[in-house]
């Protein structure tokens, strides 16, 4: 094991406290349900020390001189840019874009604040000193990083101070010349087991009404008070019947704030609306987490499509030209994101601090498209395997002595073994059917939110004075036609 890899598994065993399946685990680093998933972790914290990629995962430390990785980039070129897409890139294809938060979404938050740190000057004076050390704290050890932004589902009808209990939505209950304490819940914190810290902060906007809960704080996983409750694991232990759970099953959980103390040091804003909401709407934070979804995106669009193509060729289906339209709509798909990328990276532009910053438009646009693309995805791959899915053997290894001559008569493809066929099914069903699989098509339909308001915020955001001045030409060159005839002219104003 790489020494990051090890220096990461020790730095687990900090006192957390966390809850799966109504234990509280001694130690994450060795649980059963956690083995996989930190297996895969190690494996890409070995890629910052190894030659052969740690130029392409990351950069030296101006503090330490050791390899950091590239989300902790700040951007002053285009080319400063695509580097952090290929080492996004690098780990997403590693975990074949299973694994949703590696932690360069919210590493990429820290870093954009940390950019942009004289901005949030006037609501704290002590903002740009404190995101400076946490960052360059997170970035030289490697600190990884999640978010808990949502509220519990107990009544979404009404805003959080006017909650029948008061502790149902996060909140600071005591302040104190050290700290404040924290009463109430946040979810959903993906990879929340083996993180090290919580960027907490509400995802909607509050009013005045709410200073309670108008806070943003850099939790600790190992706060007192702070409990990590799990939901079901979606591990297993079978690595060849079920490659992907038994590799990538990313645990989320609520976080438990029961009277949890934070120090001022990472407390960063608190009791201002305003100045959380536009932390909140940050373009260059956002810009920069934003853009590492797009490569994560398309990097999963592109194993899904490859599993389809595969199971489509194995089973002689690609010749349909049903089937190949299902096919040619996968690399509609594909090329649509990278072009979206692609067009982000080159219409990016430096923003007033500096940051060269990926255009925003072309990454919601991507972003929103997401939601519907994986299902659909995932649909494609559904209706070309079909029935193909209820026919591959539970140990199937085991069947092959007495009945192995059967089995590859009438498990094998067109073009493939039995053993290739039913391994390429396997995998197939962790995609689709397993309990990650369905995980995952629920992540992709709602991690960025409620679809309806991300599709209404981008038309709300759209630049549309353009498209209606063409309006107005055009009705002015009528009416300009129109007084030539009668010997009169108007204008016509939209």
């Amino acid at each position: 094991m790489s020494t990051l890899g090890q220096r990461f598994l020790d730095s687990l065993q900090d006192g957390r406290t966390v809850w799966l399946d109504g234990e509280k685990v001694e130690n994450v680093s060795t649980h059963p349900a956690f083995q996989g998933t930190l297996h895969t972790l190690t494996s890409l914290f070995q890629t910052l020390e190894d030659d052969g990629t740690r130029e392409q995962v990351g950069f030296r430390s101006p503090r330490t001189g050791e390899y950091v990785h590239a989300a902790f980039l700040v951007p002053h070129t285009l080319a400063d840019l695509q580097k952090r897409t290929a080492a996004f890139a690098r780990w997403d294809r590693q975990t074949h874009g299973v694994m949703s938060r590696l932690s360069e979404y919210a590493r990429s938050l820290v870093t954009g604040w940390y950019a942009a740190r004289d901005t949030y000057q006037k609501f704290d004076a002590h903002f740009s000193e404190k995101i400076t050390r946490y960052y360059e704290q997170a970035r030289d050890h490697h600190r990884f990083v999640t978010t808990a932004l949502l509220d519990p589902q107990i009544d979404r009808s009404k805003e959080p101070s006017e909650q029948s209990d008061p502790d149902a939505v996060l909140r600071i209950v005591k302040k104190t010349e050290d700290g404040v304490f924290l009463r109430g819940a946040k979810m959903i914190a993906t990879a929340a087991p083996y993180t090290h810290d919580f960027l907490v902060y509400p995802f909607h906007r509050l009013h005045d009404g709410d200073l309670a809960h108008a806070h943003m704080m850099i939790v600790p996983a190992n706060t007192p008070g702070l409990h990590i409750v799990c939901r079901e694991s979606f591990a297993s232990g079978q690595r060849d019947a079920q490659p992907l759970s038994a590799r990538y099953d990313e645990m989320d959980a609520v976080l438990l704030f029961d009277d949890a103390f934070v120090p001022w040091e990472r407390v960063f804003l608190h009791d201002n609306p305003q100045a959380v909401w536009e932390l909140r709407l940050d373009e260059t934070a956002n810009g920069l987490a934003y853009h590492s979804t797009v490569v994560r995106l398309l990097v999963k669009l592109e194993f899904v499509a490859g599993v389809a193509f595969a199971i489509a060729e194995a089973i002689g289906a690609n010749h349909h030209l049903h089937v190949q339209e299902k096919l040619g709509e996968l690399t509609i798909q594909l090329e649509t994101v990278k072009a979206l990328l692609a067009a982000s990276e080159t219409r990016g532009k430096a923003d007033r601090y500096g940051t060269f910053v990926p255009d925003l438009t072309p990454i919601e646009t991507a972003r929103n498209l997401g939601p519907r693309y994986y299902p659909r995805a995932i649909e494609i791959l559904q209706q070309i395997g079909a029935g193909g899915f209820m026919q591959v053997p539970s140990q199937a290894e085991r069947l092959a002595g007495e009945l192995g001559g059967l089995i590859q008569k009438y498990y094998r493809g067109a073009n493939v073994d039995a053993q290739d066929r039913i391994r390429l099914f396997r995998l197939a069903w962790d995609l689709i059917g397993s309990p990650l699989g369905s995980r995952h098509e629920l992540y992709e339909r709602f991690y960025l939110g409620d679809p309806v308001r991300t599709y209404a915020a981008q038309y709300l955001r759209y630049d549309k004075e353009r498209f209606q001045s063409r309006l107005r030409d055009f009705w002015n060159l009528i009416a300009a036609e129109e007084g030539k005839q009668d010997g009169s002219a108007s204008t016509v104003s939209v």
